[in-house]
């Protein structure tokens, strides 16, 4: 077998980036200008909302999330032991405990059943995280929020264009979150945005975003940040957005081959989707059961990197990192972030190059 060169993602350009970026240098307005307001209007319209607000990236959009829901000292936030911690890590800056639940065995996302054994009377906010471009099953987890007056901020860091219930993921709690890092389902190379319905939350976001000013120059009406997204980053992602029909596509096609490939092969797993999802996936994760790679999960990884294919680990579960976040015990998501590995995904992938990774993976099998 021919050894290619296949990273695990790399950012594409679909038509317009390079054009719009050189009118944002020209036009001198290189921190904001009138591409962030158009990105804004266009991310909000195509996620359905009155409102985005973009941030310098996804982490940054959490934290003013969080402080304009007055998130802080003594609050609980919980957010699922499997997932990237930017959720978990924002919580700790902001002064509160994150408090780890358990994850369903097929979605790999948070359950409203696993959230309800993590409240106590310090629980002030849910925050479910849509993992690899899955969706949670949302209704059970605002239903249970509402009843115990919590709460809930969508981490759809991962989710851009993900349905639930036909409605964007993002767009079912009050606020969502997505990032538009180089990876992403669309980027702006870093950068990243929260939507919302609310005047309120959009204004204290934005003023959290802007050193806590509004109206008046240099003056503070909060302790904020600057969290802003330059026009120029701003610029990349219109032209990201415009072709985004075309790039979810893509991303289908890919995950589409994968499954075909990789469905019925004994000793994998695929992450599962509820009829209730209509997914835009993000990344292309599987489980290996030891009885078929019995030399484990990393040295699979490594095979694959001789054979040159770039793939990624399972997100490390939090209880894996006691150093940060605690001791707990946290079993099925200790089991997916040993287990899981993440294919190549981009959706400029051709057929062939997923037939090599196939192959290639396949290989690997004892």
């Amino acid at each position: 077998m021919q050894v290619r060169n296949i990273p695990w993602a790399s950012p594409h350009y679909w038509g317009n980036e390079q054009c719009y970026v050189v009118d944002a240098l020209q036009s001198s307005w290189i921190s904001g200008g009138a591409y962030v307001e158009r990105l804004e209007e266009d991310f909000a319209r195509f996620c359905d909302v009155p409102y985005a607000i973009a941030a310098s990236n996804g982490t940054t959009a959490l934290h003013m999330a969080y402080l304009a829901l007055n998130i802080g000292l003594g609050d609980e936030v919980i957010v699922p032991g499997f997932g990237f911690m930017a959720a978990a890590n924002i919580a700790l800056h902001v002064g509160a405990k994150p408090v780890f639940s358990e994850v369903s065995a097929d979605s790999w996302c948070m359950t409203a059943e696993d959230v309800e054994k993590c409240i106590t009377p310090n629980t002030k906010a849910i925050v479910p995280i849509h993992t690899y471009g899955n969706v949670c099953d949302m209704t059970p987890i605002m239903e249970l929020a509402q009843s115990k007056g919590l709460i809930v901020v969508e981490d759809a860091a991962e989710a851009i264009g993900s349905k639930y219930k036909g409605r964007m993921a993002g767009t079912i709690a009050p606020v969502g979150i997505y990032s538009f890092h180089a990876t992403k389902t669309i980027t702006t190379g870093e950068g990243g945005a929260a939507v919302t319905s609310s005047v309120e939350l959009r204004d204290q976001m934005r003023l959290f975003r802007s050193h806590g000013m509004s109206s008046r120059r240099y003056w503070h009406e909060v302790a904020g940040h600057n969290f802003r997204l330059t026009n120029m980053q701003a610029a990349i992602g219109c032209a990201q957005l415009e072709q985004i029909n075309i790039i979810t596509q893509e991303r289908d096609r890919v995950y589409k081959t994968y499954t075909k490939l990789l469905g019925n092969i004994e000793g994998v797993a695929l992450q599962k989707y509820s009829e209730q999802v209509d997914p835009v996936v993000w990344a292309i994760a599987i489980t290996l059961d030891t009885s078929a790679f019995p030399q484990g999960r990393d040295a699979v990884i490594a095979q694959l990197k001789q054979m040159g294919i770039e793939t990624r680990p399972g997100f490390y579960s939090a209880n894996t990192m006691p150093h940060i976040y605690g001791e707990v015990e946290l079993p099925l998501c200790e089991y997916l972030s040993r287990q899981v590995i993440s294919l190549p995904s981009s959706p400029v992938l051709t057929e062939e190059e997923i037939e090599y990774v196939c192959a290639s993976f396949k290989s690997c099998r004892k």
